[in-house]
C-alpha cells in the first residue's frame, strides 16, 4: 500500500512529474490517459496546462507540443476505439481490478447514449470519461470514419485549449509559475466540475421523483 500511495503521490505532484518525465514523458501519458483503460488515474487536465507553463518559461518545446500531443491523442483515442470494437460486450462483464473499474464503463456507456457521436467530443474535457469514451463508441459500433472526425476535433480542442491556457496565463499573470500548485489546483477543480454539476443534477432529479405524490389513477386497488 506505501509503494501505491508513493506511486500517486508522484503522479499528482505535477510540476515534479513534467521535470522528471519530460516532452517525450507528456507523450507516453496523452496516449496511455486516452488510448489505454488503464489511463483513467493519470491528471490529463492539469498535466497540460502545466506543460503550458513550463512551455511559456522556455523548459519545453510550445513550436512542437500541439502538433504531436495532438497526434498522441488522436492515437490514443483510436487505440481506445479499437479495443471496444475488438473486445465488444464482453468488456461489460470484466471484473472490477486495481486498474479497471467496471462502474466508470458503464457511466461512460451512459453518457455516450445521452449525447451520442459527440460524446466523443465532450469527453475529452471530463476525466475518466475521455478515457473510456472511445472503448464505447467502438463497441457500439460506431462506424470508424464517424469516430475518426469527432477524434480529431475531440483531440485538437482538448490539446491546444489546455496548452494554450497555461501558457498565456503565464505570460498575463508575472510570477504565476511561483504559484503553480494553485493553478494545479483549479484545473483539477474546474476539470472535475461538469461531472459534479452531472452527479448533483441526477440526485436531483431523483429526489424529485421520489418525493412527487402518487397520482389517483396509479394506487393500488385493494
Amino acid at each position: 500500500m506505501d509503494l501505491i500511495r508513493q506511486f500517486f503521490h508522484y503522479v499528482y505532484n505535477v510540476p515534479q512529474l513534467i521535470s522528471t518525465v519530460g516532452f517525450p514523458g507528456l507523450m507516453f501519458i496523452v496516449f496511455a490517459e486516452t488510448g489505454l483503460m488503464v489511463g483513467f488515474f493519470l491528471p490529463g487536465d492539469s498535466l497540460l496546462v502545466t506543460a503550458g507553463v513550463f512551455a511559456a518559461k522556455g523548459y519545453l518545446p510550445i513550436e512542437w507540443m500541439p502538433p504531436v500531443l495532438t497526434l498522441c491523442a488522436i492515437a490514443g483515442n483510436a487505440t481506445g476505439y479499437l479495443i471496444g470494437r475488438k473486445a465488444g460486450q464482453a468488456l461489460y462483464n470484466r471484473p472490477n481490478s486495481l486498474l479497471f473499474r467496471r462502474e466508470h464503463l458503464l457511466r461512460t456507456h451512459e453518457f455516450y447514449e445521452r449525447h451520442g457521436g459527440k460524446t466523443i467530443i465532450l469527453a475529452q474535457f471530463i476525466p475518466i470519461v475521455r478515457t473510456f469514451a472511445p472503448v464505447v463508441a467502438g463497441a457500439a459500433e460506431m462506424t470508424y470514419r464517424r469516430f475518426a472526425a469527432f477524434n480529431v476535433v475531440g483531440a485538437v480542442l482538448w490539446i491546444n485549449s489546455m496548452l494554450f491556457t497555461g501558457y498565456f496565463l503565464v505570460k498575463l499573470i508575472p510570477g504565476l509559475d511561483k504559484h503553480i500548485d494553485l493553478v494545479v489546483i483549479a484545473v483539477i477543480f474546474l476539470s472535475l466540475l461538469p461531472a459534479i454539476i452531472a452527479y448533483a443534477r441526477e440526485k436531483y432529479r431523483q429526489l424529485r421523483s421520489a418525493d412527487a405524490p402518487t397520482s389517483p389513477g396509479s394506487a393500488p386497488r385493494g
